[in-house]
């Protein structure tokens, strides 16, 4: 089997086909370690279609992978797009958290801090008071490199979220 050299994050085009995990809780040291790690080994040998894929991943706040596939190649099948996500799904015991759970909103505290909480309980916080217009929510829902890039984080009340603001 012939390994493919990882891409860094930063080579690929705004228009590269994305997909973001948010960690339920954030992750430690180790754990991120152990996700990097394991997810280079995926993308190592990630095909569709027996056709290596030109992926690349970053992380941020210890709560955000994306993964972006250079769209200058093969184009991700869902067979191979399937492969990620059961990688994904069986390092979330060792991690700690979960990576493909759903129903969780997520924004950055008045302290910098990344929070999650179901919907409702959002929207409790919005009604609240203690998340705002301009308080920073995260949209793991973009699925180009360039959203992740310029729409992932962005004030609430320019987001999908405005709709709890009162």
């Amino acid at each position: 089997m012939v390994i493919m050299p990882i891409l860094s994050f930063d080579q690929l085009p705004d228009d590269a086909r994305a997909w973001v995990f948010a960690a339920s809780a954030p992750l430690s040291t180790d754990a991120e370690a152990l996700l990097l790690r394991e997810v280079d080994a995926f993308l190592a040998q990630w095909r569709a279609h027996g056709v290596p894929l030109d992926g690349a991943r970053t992380l941020r706040d210890a709560r955000f992978l994306c993964i972006g596939v250079h769209p200058r190649g093969t184009d991700a099948s869902g067979c191979s797009v399937d492969g990620l996500f059961r990688t994904l799904r069986a390092l979330e015991p060792s991690l700690g958290t979960t990576l493909l759970g759903g129903g969780l909103v997520f924004w950055r505290d008045d302290e910098g801090v990344v929070r999650s909480a179901p919907r409702g309980t959002f929207a409790t916080h919005a009604a609240a008071g203690l998340v705002r217009g301009d308080t920073p929510v995260f949209d793991p829902a973009v699925n180009t490199v360039g959203a992740w890039r310029h729409e992932f984080e962005r004030p609430a009340g320019t987001s999908w979220h405005a709709k709890w603001l009162t």
